[in-house]
């Protein structure tokens, strides 16, 4: 028996599988796997396929006909690589139709659009590409008889490996689209999820609000694409960005202020320190990083330089301040007010000033480095070397830069020395 089922005949092949349909059954027709959204955690039954070109799915914008369903596009609109994306391959294929059955890593693409297929559900650990994995792990690693240490952490606990997270993705942007990339992003999502579960645990909410509440705010900031708002350029979009934020900044604000007459916990200074156009920036941000957000959003609200000659002359008022301060508290309050012009000049040159400090602090440290080897080449500690000694070895350093990369002494690599910095 080849070809399609009839309902009947398929409810039947299926229990013969011990399958019950009434648990719940995933039906798809080969040719349209790239476009669904398959749980492996679910029975899967891949249909003939129709041979028709699939239509836009009904109640997605017309507009946008993904061929692959997006989360999945990394891969060819192949219904067998669609599938070995999501199962290991020795997951079995178990024909419905009286063929031989066979795994998921033997199946071939004819046998797999001809015939139709019981892909039986992945469980527990196994289920890996499913986006209701991750919370199912979470979630066991909080069971009775889960890891002890998962079993003690909270919100606050797990603060400062959020950040620690965030900063390794930042790192790994760098090198661009890598696998490095994909387990660093997966590191800050398990993050996301764990406190998620944390919330659940708690009655408040759980993933599916996550999801709901960045999905609105996004279709939201977006009505040039989701309504009837028109924005021609990327500069139009930001003005609509920012109109949009400004008015969930004013309603997130009156929220504060009734939450605060209940809490003492935010402190009357807290308020006054915070305006509503910087409502719900983090203070846990890295300075430089704070610092370009909030000239950003003044910036936004009309209060910049009108070209970049005025920061250039700030930041010369703002050094002759400094030079002048004539105590420590006085110097540290200039420094600070230079570093925010510096800032504000990045910005004006349309330059990431977080980036760029990282960028310095890692060519410093590739200079050093260098200026190590060269020392130890002499045989001389560095400790030892005068200022215009080692003055002299940095600048062999930067000449020497366009050379080729460093050969570290005693085995190693360059970035084993870049990252000991």
């Amino acid at each position: 028996m080849t070809g399609p089922l009839d309902p009947a005949a398929l409810v039947e092949a299926l229990g013969a599988r011990g399958v019950r349909p009434d648990d719940g059954v995933q039906l798809v027709a080969a040719d349209r796997l790239a476009r669904r959204p398959v749980e492996p955690g679910w029975p899967l039954v891949v249909l003939p396929a129709t041979g028709a070109v699939p239509d836009v799915d009904a109640g997605l914008d017309a507009g946008f006909d993904a061929p692959v369903l997006p989360g999945r596009h990394a891969r060819p609109a192949e219904p067998l690589a669609v599938l070995r994306g999501l199962y290991p391959p020795d997951q079995p294929a178990l024909a419905l139709d009286g063929r031989a059955d066979t795994t998921l890593g033997q199946l071939t693409p004819e046998a797999l659009a001809d015939g139709t297929w019981l892909l039986p559900p992945l469980e527990g650990e196994h289920d890996l590409a499913s986006p209701h994995a991750l919370p199912w792990l979470a979630a066991r690693l909080r069971a009775p008889d889960g890891c002890p240490w998962d079993r003690e952490q909270d919100h606050r606990s797990l603060k400062k490996f959020l950040l620690e997270e965030a900063y390794e993705v930042y790192d790994a942007l760098d090198g661009g689209a890598t696998p490095a990339l994909a387990e660093e992003l997966g590191d800050l999502l398990l993050q996301v999820v764990l406190h998620a579960q944390y919330a659940a645990e708690a009655g408040v909410f759980d993933l599916s609000d996550v999801y709901r509440a960045i999905m609105a705010k996004i279709v939201r900031r977006h009505p040039h694409v989701f309504g009837d708002a028109e924005a021609r350029s990327a500069e139009e979009v930001l003005r609509n960005w920012e109109r949009i934020k400004a008015g969930e900044r004013a309603d997130a604000a009156a929220a504060a202020d009734a939450a605060r007459t209940t809490s003492a916990a935010s402190g009357p200074e807290a308020a006054a320190a915070m305006p509503e156009a910087f409502a719900g920036l983090s203070r846990s941000l890295p300075g430089l990083a704070y610092a370009q957000e909030i000239q950003e959003r003044a910036a936004s609200l009309g209060y910049d330089w009108p070209d970049i000659e005025g920061v250039i002359e700030k930041l010369a008022e703002e050094a002759t301040e400094l030079l002048g301060a004539q105590d420590e508290p006085a110097r540290r309050e200039e420094f600070g007010d230079l570093l925010l012009v510096i800032v504000n000049l990045g910005r004006k040159l349309g330059i990431d000033a977080e980036a760029a400090m990282r960028a310095a602090n890692a060519k410093f440290a590739h200079r050093f480095a260098r200026v190590e080897r060269y020392a130890e080449q002499r045989g001389t500690p560095l400790s030892s070397l005068t200022f215009e000694e080692l003055d002299e070895l940095w600048d062999r350093a930067k000449a020497d830069e366009r050379a080729g990369p460093l050969t570290p002494v005693g085995g190693g690599s360059a970035g084993d020395v870049e990252a000991r910095q």
